[in-house]
């Protein structure tokens, strides 16, 4: 891990007890290589960025999705999972070596989440509005709350 993300984590340089600096200095250089092989040939795709409510009729979930086009997006259900996929291209050939700063994702990106409740697959509306996708999912029964007496035997 770099000083920079150990500052910016609030992680200290010191070691813990018992441990050599040049033990620490080869256990930081095997996290990083670690970190960058994972990230370099497992990490293809991006995670989106949810925010998830409910009224007592709908569960609604919105999400940023700027820069790309209704068509690129396919958001599917299966049994109570709801599944968000997208791709948000870049049209600019940009080398690595002239961003300044870079943290825009560029390419595939999904979301799944667990729905709460059962919805209507006849009622879902999706809108993708000034970069902001809703997803409304009708409930499809109001539950209500049932106490249970307990008996004492």
């Amino acid at each position: 891990m770099s000083n920079f993300f150990k500052k910016l984590a609030g992680i200290d340089n010191k070691l813990p007890e018992g441990i050599s600096e040049e033990e620490g200095r080869e256990l930081e250089i095997k996290d990083e290589g670690e970190t960058n092989e994972w990230m370099d040939d497992d990490y293809e795709e991006g995670q989106l960025s949810i925010d998830v409510f409910q009224t007592p009729k709908m569960i609604v979930v919105k999400s940023t999705i700027a820069g790309v086009k209704p068509e690129d997006i396919d958001i599917s259900i299966n049994n109570d999972m709801l599944t968000i996929r997208g791709k948000r291209e870049e049209k600019e050939e940009i080398k690595d070596d002239d961003y300044l700063y870079r943290e825009c994702y560029w390419g595939s990106f999904s979301r799944s989440i667990i729905l709460p409740v059962e919805v209507k697959a006849e009622g879902i509306e999706a809108v993708l509005e000034n970069g902001v996708l809703t997803i409304a999912l009708p409930k499809s029964k109001t539950t209500k709350q049932i106490s249970v007496k307990i008996k004492e035997k």
